[in-house]
């Protein structure tokens, strides 16, 4: 006897087949309007494993097809992919450069560089302090005698 395995449906999927359900279109329909071939479609409808979010004209195209604000494609995706979007603006002119730089990267530097982000942040979760900032002494090993 064979079980049946239950698949899960991304964030990405369920707005591409709500919207679809709603509207009664196809992938075709969504393609067409989106200006993107019905594959694409069809693979973000039914794929649910996303390494990455997919490109960005790929989803201004998926934002028009379906007819919802880029934002709301942008945010599905990237939950998708298990990227969380930070829900404020990033008033830093740094992270604005960081951030258009690593297109210009390769494949493989990008990997590079999302393992030391990755490595960072974990040793900033394992630190109550930023790397930067000394431990605090206790009184008792300050070495401090009464005068």
């Amino acid at each position: 006897m064979q079980l049946a395995r239950r698949r899960t449906v991304n964030t990405l999927q369920q707005l591409i087949r709500d919207r679809m359900a709603d509207r009664r279109w196809s992938y075709g329909d969504v393609a067409r309007r989106g200006g993107l071939p019905r594959s694409t479609v069809h693979h973000l409808a039914t794929h649910d494993r996303l390494v990455r979010p997919p490109h960005p004209d790929t989803l201004a195209g998926l934002a028009r097809g379906l007819d919802v604000p880029l934002d709301t494609v942008r945010a599905a995706a990237a939950n998708a992919a298990g990227l969380v979007i930070w829900p404020q603006p990033v008033n830093a002119p740094e992270v604005d450069v960081l951030v258009a730089s690593l297109n210009r990267l390769t494949a493989e530097d990008r990997r590079h560089v999302q393992a030391l982000v990755d490595s960072l942040l974990h040793a900033y979760r394992d630190d109550a302090a930023p790397k930067n900032e000394a431990p605090k002494k206790s009184a008792k090993s300050s070495g401090s005698r009464g005068s």
